[in-house]
C-alpha cells in the first residue's frame, strides 16, 4: 500500500481521538439533571499517577517507632505544616506540606493486581477480575469526563496522557482507567509517547502531513472536505460517518496557536528545565503545566512504561527510591507546585499524587515492598482542597486505617465536585444505558476548604 495514503489515513482518524466529540445533547443535559451541578472550584487538574504502587511508609506515613522490618531506612523529616513529617527524600515537597491535603487512611477491597487497582484509583469502579487491558465497555477516565462536563474554553487539546500508555507488564495489553471507555474512542486523551526530555522532542500528531500544504491549510472548509473524502474512499462508510460536524473543531485544535506554543517545551529556560529533572517524567510534568496554562483541562502522567516498572519495588525498594523515584518525583512536583504558585493557578488547579496502592509494611527478603491495597496513602494541592489538612490515619505499622478510611471513589468523586462535575448525575453508553459517574463513592467534605 502506497505509504503516503497510509501516513494520511492514521493522521485523519487521529483528528477523531482528540477527545472533541462524545455524547449527544439531549443526554448530557439529562446527565446533568440528574444532580445539582457543584459551583467549580477548579477548572484544571493535573494527576501524577504513579504507577506500579508508592511506598507510603517511605513517603507520607512514617513510622519511626516501629520495628527495622517495618520503618525501612529512610528518617522522618519535618515539613511546613508543624507535627507532619514526612520521607526524608522529599524535602522540596515537605516545604509545600502546609498547602496540601494528605490522606493517609485509603483502601480498597479491589485485588491487588496492577490493572484493577490502576482502574479502580481512576474511575471508583472495579471490573471484579485480577488483571485485563483496556475495555470499550470500561467507565471513561477522569480527563474523559471532565472534557465532557466542561469543554476547554480556548482552542487547546482538552485531555492530555503522558509519557507512556502503561501497559499490563512488558508487552501486555494497556492499563484500564486511562481512556474514553463507553464513552467511545472520541473522549481518549491526546496520547504523548514521546519523550519530553529528548533534543527532538515534537508532536507528529499536531502537524498536517502529506498532500495538505499551506494553501489548503488556509482553508479550513476545503481541507474537511478532502479528510471526507479520504475517508470514504480509504476507511469505507463507517469510518466516515465517525467524523462528525465536531471536524471543525478538531481542524481548530489541530492548527491552533495555543496547541503549538503549549508543546514547545524548549521555550522554556534551561533553569526552569533543571528544576523539574531532566528526565522523561520531570519534563512531562512540565509539559504537563504548559498545557494547564494554555487551557487543557486534565493531563495525566502515567509514572511508567509498565507496571512492574518505577514504584513497582517488589526488590531493592531502597535503592530506588533513593537513587531515582524520589528524588525526580520531588523536583517535579515542588517544581509544579512553585510554578503554579508564581501565576497565580494553583488556587484553580488540583494537583493530585497518588498511585493504585502502597506497599507492604514489612519489608520482603530482596530489600523491597509488596503490593498493599488495604491501607495506603496520597496527597492534593490546590483547586479547593483544604490546606494543611492530614485526613485520617493508619495504624502503628501502616497496615490498615485506624480512623476515617476512605476509597478511591471518594477521591474522584471530590475531585469531581471541586472542578464542578456532578459525581452522582449519569451518563450514558451508546446503548443508551445510564451510568453513576463514580459508580461507588461519594463527596468527602471535609478535604474541601
Amino acid at each position: 500500500m502506497d505509504q503516503r495514503r497510509l501516513l494520511t489515513r492514521r493522521h485523519a482518524l487521529q483528528l477523531g481521538g482528540l477527545g472533541l466529540a462524545g455524547l449527544s445533547l439531549p443526554q448530557l443535559l439529562e446527565a446533568r439533571e440528574t444532580a445539582a451541578i457543584p459551583r467549580p472550584r477548579a477548572d484544571h487538574c493535573i494527576i501524577l499517577f504513579l504507577n506500579g504502587g508508592p511506598p507510603h511508609l517511605d513517603m507520607w506515613d512514617p513510622k519511626p517507632e516501629a520495628p527495622p522490618e517495618i520503618r525501612g531506612e529512610f528518617s522522618p523529616i519535618p515539613t511546613s505544616l508543624p507535627g507532619y513529617f514526612m520521607g526524608e527524600l522529599l524535602p522540596r515537597t515537605a516545604r509545600h506540606a502546609h498547602r496540601s491535603t494528605v490522606v493517609r487512611s485509603m483502601h480498597h477491597s479491589v485485588n491487588n493486581a496492577h490493572a484493577a487497582a490502576v482502574y479502580c484509583a481512576l474511575t471508583g469502579h472495579d471490573r471484579g477480575e485480577r488483571g485485563g487491558g483496556a475495555k470499550e465497555t470500561d467507565n471513561p477516565a477522569p480527563g474523559s469526563v471532565l472534557s465532557m462536563f466542561r469543554p476547554a474554553e480556548s482552542a487547546i487539546v482538552p485531555f492530555v496522557h503522558l509519557p507512556y500508555i502503561t501497559q499490563e507488564g512488558r508487552g501486555g495489553p494497556p492499563q484500564p482507567g486511562f481512556f474514553g471507555g463507553f464513552l467511545g474512542r472520541a473522549r481518549d486523551p491526546l496520547f504523548v509517547t514521546r519523550d519530553p526530555n529528548a533534543p527532538d522532542f515534537s508532536i507528529p500528531e499536531l502537524t498536517l502531513i502529506g498532500d495538505v500544504n499551506e494553501g489548503r491549510l488556509s482553508s479550513r472548509d476545503e481541507l474537511l472536505v478532502s479528510l471526507d473524502r479520504h475517508l470514504q474512499s480509504t476507511a469505507g462508510a463507517r469510518a466516515a460517518a465517525q467524523m462528525t460536524g465536531f471536524q471543525h473543531r478538531a481542524l481548530e485544535l489541530l492548527t491552533s496557536p495555543e496547541t503549538q506554543r503549549a508543546f514547545r517545551i524548549e521555550d522554556e529556560a534551561d533553569t526552569v528545565r533543571d528544576l523539574y529533572g531532566r528526565n522523561i517524567y520531570g519534563q512531562s510534568v512540565l509539559l504537563a503545566r504548559r498545557l494547564i496554562e494554555a487551557g487543557t483541562r486534565l493531563v495525566t502522567v502515567s509514572w511508567a512504561p509498565d507496571a512492574n516498572a518505577t514504584w513497582d519495588t517488589h526488590g531493592g525498594n531502597f535503592k530506588k527510591c533513593r537513587e531515582s523515584l524520589l528524588p525526580e518525583l520531588d523536583a517535579a512536583c515542588s517544581s509544579l507546585l512553585e510554578d503554579l504558585l508564581e501565576r497565580g493557578m494553583l488556587e484553580r488547579t488540583i494537583v493530585a499524587v497518588f498511585g493504585d496502592f502502597g506497599r507492604t509494611p514489612k519489608i520482603n527478603v530482596n530489600a523491597g515492598r509488596d503490593h498493599w491495597n488495604w491501607c495506603y496513602s496520597l496527597q492534593l494541592f490546590g483547586g479547593g482542597f483544604q490546606q494543611g489538612l492530614i485526613y485520617g490515619a493508619s495504624d502503628a505499622t501502616g497496615a490498615y486505617p485506624a480512623a476515617t478510611p476512605l476509597i478511591p471513589g471518594d477521591i474522584i468523586a471530590t475531585m469531581y465536585h471541586a472542578l464542578g462535575v456532578p459525581h452522582d448525575g449519569l451518563i450514558y453508553d451508546p446503548l443508551n444505558r445510564p451510568h453513576r459517574t463514580v459508580p461507588v463513592g461519594d463527596v468527602v467534605p471535609e478535604l474541601l476548604a
